[in-house]
């Protein structure tokens, strides 16, 4: 329907340049054409000129320029249609109002359009010329808001003729019009004076040889009847006429088509009833027939090109158009959040067809819009993504009334901009078919792209993707969802490097594509925090490290030599879902060890080690040959047998010029004992110790694992005691050498440990039987300070020094070979002045026998009464001017420092 100003739907404004007052013909001229066709003049104006603007239409008649309101545009045959992106066309009617009609031959239709906007208001003068010469007896035309009938008459008297008396219309009112009264039948008759039938909205006008009336649609006489199974609007009407000869009646009728369009298979198929009750009936014969679009008649060539068909059946004319066809345009819907699609065509249908026996020919035409119903359509995307490019691209095409306005990733929404601003490209894409296209590009490291990985070398990339779109002019939402999805072998595994010293395995892992994403598996068991921390764990990004000792936990024994143990240690790195092996190292290195220490007395100590090739045995059920010889010390991982010569099923060889002692520790089954499987493999180690006679005392051991037989080395050595500071009360840190001086605050605890190294002898005690404080290093100097006196600590002390319990663990195999104690930080002073901020810690240390324990130190550590208590109450010492003696054959001087004090 028209409106006061008829809106044009855009979706800018565009500032049109253009001389207002234009008269144009049938060439373009500013985005207008005009041009004649049949009994019709056709203006278009395109979208470029029209967007964004609202259209006021005004007819011109000579010096007259009158609004062409919705109303008036039906009763004076005007039309207008526009789709929805501005291109309009106005059609007029060659017999229409305020048009200048020179003998129903030569028309002038005068138009001028108001396009109002933001910037003012642009005015277009159209003034076309058409002649058409070629009307029929009766003529019909259909357009989309009123149905149009005129019949040829002749004689008819103008409005400025005269009428006789006798022949004068009884009711002068229509005296203009040359016209004196209507009769309509709806079916009963109602009769109407011009006046009154132009106030009903119905148009009447007297040519030089036409009788026109015009009926807009829907009237209250007009009638809606079924002809051929098509709805028909009709009209019936009876126009008295003034002539020269007085009046004359003509009986007039129209039949417009409402419906009779079919949909299948995406053919529009429009029918209309060949027998157009009430205008003919069956006497007739067609002599034209044409399909036209947009109110122009189409030619053969162009029907067979755009795939148009016009046929006749014995009841209807059938015309046949291709959804999609050139010469209609789609329209985007979204009812539902769904897409939808329309597509509307205006056809055209004209038949010439004559009454049999006479010579009276009538020309049918019908303008008639169709737009389909709502068809479902899923929007069409087309993945281009190269996986070698790492990155997703995807392109989706849409009619030009299709706005994107956000996409919904899987880390949230986020609008064109803002994509365009994380790295996502977007770009719109204008096609010459008038659709349009949205890419988007998105790299496969971007966060929002899922990964996962179906095989070890394979990562396959998702990304979920929901698009928002509007429809123009509506702005009617809906959503689109697509799932892109590429795979590469692109992973790139982490790797695993490893050295060894005398000590410790030193492991490095690379990581790989995938960064730290693996579980870490030593040995058998999971690298843990605590683990990490106990292992040194160090990382930096791409790399983490690990130190383990030889003797860890988690690490393996493979073998045992004479003088060496060969330990393994092995990492694993696991994929975290699949359980896959991502990167291994075994690693297994030969480190120094001492399995067998022979003493000038005839005791002799070994240690037996659970290698891997023994894997269910259990160290603590080992014995030398007398079974009833069992470890003095054992845990999960070894056995510490001491014994003498003559014990313990000993054999002694003699030969030139040494002996030799050797025993055997073996697993044995004994009663009580259950086999743990029948195919466990022996478990056999020979001790031998080689002793040169009135010479140097020599060492040798063996050990056999399943079937090897380790070789005998000789070997000697002395006992060693060294003191060392640790970092703190669990004796697990000390200080090294490049960590001295060592910087504590007044009173700070220092923790001492004095050891016996190089003895796995258990039947050696280390007892501390004094220490002393100096400024220097040279522990002979003065003044000095008494720490431990006679194995015990200085009663004249106020701040004590406290002995700590030792316990064994993985490092302390022999725990009475190492004695643990810890004072307060002091220093020196005289006269109330400090003397020097350092001081130097000195130990005398003696190595008893615990076998044949004498009276004094040798009954252990501190075991005599304390002493009488003299101690002062501050922690700055006094000079105490004594010096030491020098060492006896049976002791061990040690010292440690400096340690410096700090006030800060």
């Amino acid at each position: 329907m028209w409106s006061l100003l008829w809106s044009l739907v855009a979706a800018v404004i565009l500032s049109v340049d253009t001389r207002p007052n234009v008269k144009l013909n049938s060439q373009s001229s500013s985005g207008l054409r005009s041009d004649c066709v049949g009994n019709l003049m056709r203006l278009s104006l395109d979208k470029a000129l029209a967007v964004g603007n609202e259209l006021e239409v005004e007819a011109v008649n000579c010096t007259q320029h009158i609004v062409l309101t919705p109303g008036l545009a039906a009763q004076c045959g005007y039309s207008m249609e526009s789709d929805p992106w501005g291109n309009t066309r106005i059609y007029s009617s060659l017999l229409g109002c305020y048009v200048d009609n020179k003998d129903d031959q030569t028309f002038n239709v005068g138009l001028r359009l108001r396009l109002y906007s933001q910037s003012g208001v642009v005015t277009h003068d159209v003034d076309q010329t058409c002649i058409y010469t070629r009307w029929a007896s009766r003529e019909i035309l259909c357009d989309r808001n009123y149905m149009e009938v005129s019949d040829f008459i002749a004689g008819a008297k103008g409005p400025a003729q005269d009428v006789k008396e006798g022949n004068n219309p009884p009711d002068a009112s229509g005296a203009a019009h040359g016209i004196w009264k209507l009769t309509f039948y709806t079916p009963e008759p109602v009769a109407m004076v011009p006046r009154e039938a132009e106030q009903a909205g119905y148009g009447l006008m007297l040519t030089s040889t036409r009788l026109v009336v015009r009926s807009p649609y829907n009237t209250a006489e007009t009638t809606s009847e079924e002809v051929g199974g098509v709805p028909m609007e009709v009209i019936r009407v009876s126009a008295y006429y003034q002539t020269l000869h007085g009046l004359n009646v003509v009986n007039m009728a129209a039949a417009c088509p409402t419906g009779g369009v079919l949909f299948i298979n995406n053919l529009i198929s429009w029918h209309v009833p060949r027998l157009m009750t009430p205008l003919v009936d069956d006497s007739f014969e067609v002599l034209e027939l044409h399909m036209g679009i947009n109110g122009k008649r189409l030619d053969r060539s162009q029907m067979v090109t755009r795939g148009y068909t016009l046929s006749t059946t014995r009841h209807h004319f059938v015309i046949e158009i291709p959804v999609g066809s050139p010469d209609g345009h789609f329209k985007s819907h979204a009812p539902d959040y769904q897409y939808h699609i329309t597509y509307s065509v205006e056809p055209m249908l004209e038949v010439l067809w004559r009454t049999t026996g006479t010579q009276d020919d009538t020309r049918y035409k019908v303008l008639f819009p169709i737009t389909t119903p709502l068809m479902p359509q899923l929007p069409h995307f087309q993945e281009n993504t190269v996986p070698e490019a790492r990155v997703f691209t995807v392109l989706g095409t849409f009619l030009h009334d299709v706005v994107l306005k956000n996409i919904t990733f899987s880390t949230g929404v986020l609008t064109v901009e803002e994509s365009n601003a994380r790295g996502f490209t977007i770009q719109e894409h204008r096609y010459k078919n008038g659709t349009k296209g949205y890419s988007l590009s998105v790299p496969f490291d971007s966060d929002v792209v899922l990964k996962n990985n179906p095989e070890l070398l394979v990562t396959t990339y998702s990304l979920p993707l929901t698009f928002g779109f509007i429809v123009l002019p509506e702005e009617t939402p809906f959503a689109h969802q697509v799932e892109l999805q590429a795979s590469l072998k692109d992973v790139e595994l982490p790797t695993i490097t490893g050295t060894c010293d005398k000590k410790h395995f030193y492991i490095t892992v690379k990581y790989g594509s995938q960064g730290n994403n693996f579980q870490a598996m030593v040995g058998y068991s999971h690298l843990t925090p605590e683990m990490a921390e106990e292992y040194k764990f160090q990382e930096n990004g791409t790399h983490f490290s690990l130190v383990l000792p030889y003797d860890a936990a988690d690490t393996a024994f493979e073998l045992m030599n004479t003088d060496s143990l060969r330990a393994r240690v092995d990492l694993c790195l696991l994929d975290h879902i699949n359980n896959w092996v991502l990167a291994d190292l075994y690693l297994s290195c030969t480190f120094p060890f001492t399995t067998t220490t022979c003493y000038p007395n005839g005791t002799m100590t070994a240690t037996a080690v659970k290698v891997q090739s023994v894997a269910e045995l259990v160290p603590s059920r080992l014995t030398l040959k007398d079974q009833s010889c069992k470890p003095v010390f054992s845990d999960d991982r070894f056995a510490l047998f001491s014994f003498s010569g003559d014990s313990c099923g000993t054999t002694r060889t003699f030969f030139d010029h040494y002996m030799l002692y050797e025993n055997e520790i073996g697993l044995y089954y004994n009663r009580g004992v259950a086999k743990t499987s029948p195919i466990d493999p022996p478990y056999r180690q020979t001790i031998s110790c080689y002793y040169v006679v009135n010479e140097t005392q020599t060492v040798a051991v063996g050990s056999k694992q399943r079937l090897y037989e380790p070789k005998a080395d000789i070997s000697s050595g002395q006992l060693m005691v060294q003191i060392r500071l640790a970092q703190d009360s669990s004796y697990q840190l000390f200080y090294q050498a490049e960590d001295y001086p060592v910087v504590k605050y007044l009173r700070q605890p220092l923790y001492f440990e004095v050891e016996l190294i190089e003895s796995t002898d258990p039947n050696l005690e280390l007892i501390v039987e004094k220490c002393w404080a100096t400024l220097d290093e040279d522990w002979t100097s003065l003044p000095s300070w008494d720490i431990i006196v006679d194995g015990c600590e200085n009663p004249d002390d106020l701040y004590v020094t406290v002995f700590h319990p030792v316990v064994s663990d993985s490092r302390v195999l022999v725990p009475s070979h190492i004695k643990r104690f810890s004072m307060n930080m002091f220093t020196f002073t005289k006269d109330k002045a400090v003397l020097k901020d350092k001081i130097y810690v000195h130990c005398d240390a003696v190595i008893c026998d615990t076998t044949s324990r004498a009276d004094g130190l040798c009954r252990g550590q501190c075991v005599q009464p304390t002493r009488q208590s003299n101690a002062r109450p501050y922690e700055q010492k006094g000079a105490k001017r004594t010096r030491r003696g020098t060492n006896s054959t049976r002791q061990r001087q040690i010292s440690s420092g400096p340690v410096e004090l700090t006030s800060g």
